[in-house]
Parts: C-alpha cells; structure tokens; sequence
C-alpha cells in the first residue's frame, strides 16, 4: 500500500497485535488466499502462525466477523463469507481492497457510490454551510493549487472533500467519508493531478468552482460542479486502467 493512504486511513487502522492479525487474515482473504466458501485454519494453528495468545485471535475474529467476512458455525468451523457480505464501507476492507489494484469494474462501483452521494452532499453545503465553513474551502482550494508535490496536493484535496461533506450538516455524510477518501486516494496513486502542473491547475479550477457554488448559495449548481470532478477523476483513472 502506498505511504499516502496509510497516512490519510492512519486514524481509523489499528495498529497493535489484535490488529496486525486483522489486517493479516482480512488482507489474505480479499487477496483469494482464503476464498470465499473456504474454512479458515483452526483457531490454535493461527495463534501460532502469529504468535499471539487465543485470546487476542478470538478479538480478531470478532472484528473479522463484524466486517461481515467470516462467521463461525460450531462444529465446522469459521467459514468466510460470500464478498457480498463484506462491509465495503469499513476503512480496512477498503483498504485491502485498494492494495491488490482493483480493476476498472470495482473501480466504477466505488465512482458510482461518490456520485450517489457527493454531489447532495456539496448541494445541502450551498444551504448551510456558515461563512467559517466557506473560508475554510477556500483556503484548501488554494492549497490544492499551491501544492508543489503529490502528497501536499493530495492532502488538501482530501481536507477539501472532508470539509464539503462537514459543511453539508448531514451526520449520516460522515459514515461515508472513508469511502470518498479511498476513491480519491486511488487516484493519486495511479494518476496524481500534481504529476502534470497543467492538470494540477485544471482539477484545481474544478474544485474552485464547487465552492464558488456553495459561496453563492446554488445548490443545483454546487451539485453540477461536484458531479463534474468526480466524472473527470472517474476519466482519467479509466484511461490508466484499462
């Protein structure tokens, strides 16, 4: 994985033994090492595989099972679930998503979901977002366009999109900010706008015309103007993956 999405997904990805064994056994089964159907090894041969105690294994799996990858049936076993069962919205399985380099067609699922949810989300920002809100999306916009390298235009493009979803006054937005987060972060690592200094300016434009829209209180053109940058972001890692 990128040192960019682990510094962006930092915050919400454990990093102690309970959650070293996550990551292993979450990441071995989104790879296919474990497929879908498959039992996974018996509980002692894992403590032992990662030298941990059963007690710290059972959290894991607990948290495995809380992400809707695998359930445990007595006398059977702990069997993995179907991937329709996985919970796409959890930063880690997004994660372990993102390292295998998904191909264009999961990629275009996760654009479909942005442009389900972005744009109302930048139209209910044009209604409420307060003056400090609108100065803050400001100061990041230009940060995009000052950036002198990837990971400084990435950051404030992800501020960006964390504020326009703050600003929106929707709680239920924050759910998905993991979502938007790993959309835009795929991106940087196939394709940064800050790689091409007239991409960079142009994406930059893009978004200045997002808050230019919730600064004058036009909802439908605020949506437009998201729709907009998602669809060209949407272009450009399609010309990269395909």
């Amino acid at each position: 994985m990128s040192d960019l999405l682990r510094d962006a997904l930092n915050e919400t990805l454990v990093r102690n033994s309970h959650g070293q064994v996550v990551e292993a056994i979450g990441s071995a089964i989104v790879s296919g090492k474990y497929p879908e159907g498959s039992i996974l090894p018996r509980d002692d041969a894992l403590a032992s595989q990662f030298g941990v105690s059963r007690t710290v294994l059972r959290e894991a799996m607990k948290t495995l099972s809380a992400k809707g990858m695998i359930v445990a049936r007595t006398r059977v076993g702990t069997r993995v679930c179907d991937r329709q069962r996985w919970n796409l919205f959890d930063a880690e399985v997004l994660v372990w998503h993102l390292d295998e380099y998904p191909d264009m067609g999961f990629l275009d699922q996760l654009f479909e979901m942005r442009l389900t949810m972005e744009p109302g989300a930048a139209a209910m920002a044009a209604t409420r977002a307060t003056a400090e809100e609108i100065t803050t999306l400001y100061s990041h916009a230009e940060a995009m366009r000052t950036a002198d390298d990837d990971k400084a235009f990435a950051m404030a493009d992800l501020a960006l999109h964390r504020a326009i979803t703050k600003a929106s006054g929707n709680v239920f937005m924050h759910s998905v900010v993991t979502l938007i987060e790993a959309a835009l972060l795929i991106i940087f690592r196939l394709s940064s706008p800050a790689s091409e200094p007239a991409t960079q300016q142009d994406v930059s434009a893009a978004h200045l015309r997002i808050i230019d829209a919730i600064a004058r209180r036009d909802p439908a053109a605020a949506e437009q103007a998201m729709r907009d940058v998602i669809l060209y972001g949407q272009r450009r890692i399609s010309g990269v993956v395909r």
